[in-house]
């Protein structure tokens, strides 16, 4: 190792960390775009279709996520906690896995018919996303300005509370008025998978407040 790369290990990294964290957050926007027009998807091909782009940006997330890991190993200052940084980019993951795993489900499953509480639970999921892209723009001047990013967190948790009432209202219907059991246990797993990621999202500001906590 030459004595410039020696003292390069030095540096804060922050140049590397939040571009990889906002492509990220760019990758979540882009699936959950999509999962809103699958949920409607007219034809099984369709689903087909989405699924195969959702896909996509579960990868390049899983890329991202993996570069994260990678600079963690090889940087010896950091702007945050190692660990706050990978549980931050394992979560964001997470998110974008239940997005996929969604769409993989409405693909496999074929159900007759999506109701409108799947509709409803994906555009939750993409308010969850644009609001989760916002905070983690915010963690640069974080320590400047931690209003923004504190309510951006704030905002991701109102979100989960509306996906949740709307996934337990979904239940309540779908098990008072679907008389098809194969049915119920589709529709079922689908939207589970949708209040899934909001839940993930809502954990993704968890950690970001915990972030604050410690440099705010």
């Amino acid at each position: 190792m030459t004595k410039n790369n020696f003292f390069e290990r030095f540096k804060p990294k922050e140049d590397k960390f939040f571009p990889l964290l906002d492509q990220m957050a760019d990758a979540i926007i882009a699936a959950s775009n999509l999962i809103t027009e699958c949920v409607q998807a007219k034809s099984h091909n369709e689903a087909v279709e989405y699924f195969k782009k959702i896909k996509e940006q579960e990868r390049l997330a899983d890329k991202l996520q993996n570069q994260i890991f990678d600079e963690l190993n090889n940087t010896f200052i950091t702007p945050f906690d190692r660990e706050d940084i990978n549980n931050l980019s394992s979560t964001m993951d997470d998110v974008i896995d239940y997005i996929n795993s969604c769409a993989k489900r409405i693909m496999l499953y074929s159900p007759k018919a999506m109701p409108e509480s799947a509709t409803q639970l994906a555009q939750l999921v993409r308010e969850s996303a644009l609001c989760l892209d916002k905070a983690i723009g915010e963690l640069n001047v974080l320590k400047k300005s931690p209003q923004k990013i504190t309510e951006y967190s704030n905002k991701l948790a109102e979100l989960e509370h509306k996906a949740d009432d709307v996934y337990e209202h979904f239940l309540i219907n779908l098990f008072e008025n679907e008389t098809d059991a194969i049915e119920v246990i589709k529709l079922k797993d689908i939207l589970h998978e949708l209040e899934r990621a909001t839940d993930a999202a809502e954990t993704v500001g968890k950690i970001i407040k915990t972030i604050i906590v410690k440099y705010a």
